[in-house]
């Protein structure tokens, strides 16, 4: 089985995907699902409880920029990167952005 399925559908649960493959023609039950799934490593995105807590023994970093005036245009500068899924691989996206305050 391959994951287009669940590339155009990032947000269906094992229920829901069960339900999709069985009216696709698949002979699948919620166990058969939820092991393809589980051996693609795919999982569905929903926001998940408790992200932002610490591990066990771990502390969280200080946020650095609080209280600190920005004076310069390259005091301050952030970063997202992104993996991008398309249908001939993966593209990865970066952001760089300087802050300032006026």
């Amino acid at each position: 089985m391959r994951d287009e399925p669940y590339t155009t559908t990032p947000f269906y649960g094992i229920r829901r995907m069960t339900a999709w493959l069985h009216s696709q023609g698949d002979a699948v039950n919620q166990q058969r699902g939820r092991r393809w799934l589980r051996t693609m490593g795919l999982e569905a995105i929903y926001a998940k409880p408790r992200l932002s807590q610490p591990a066990e023994g771990r502390t969280l970093d200080p946020y650095r920029r609080r209280g600190v005036a920005v004076s310069r245009v390259t005091q301050v500068w952030s970063t997202d990167i992104r993996d991008i899924r398309l249908h001939s691989g993966v593209v990865s996206l970066v952001a760089v952005r300087a802050w300032f305050s006026r």
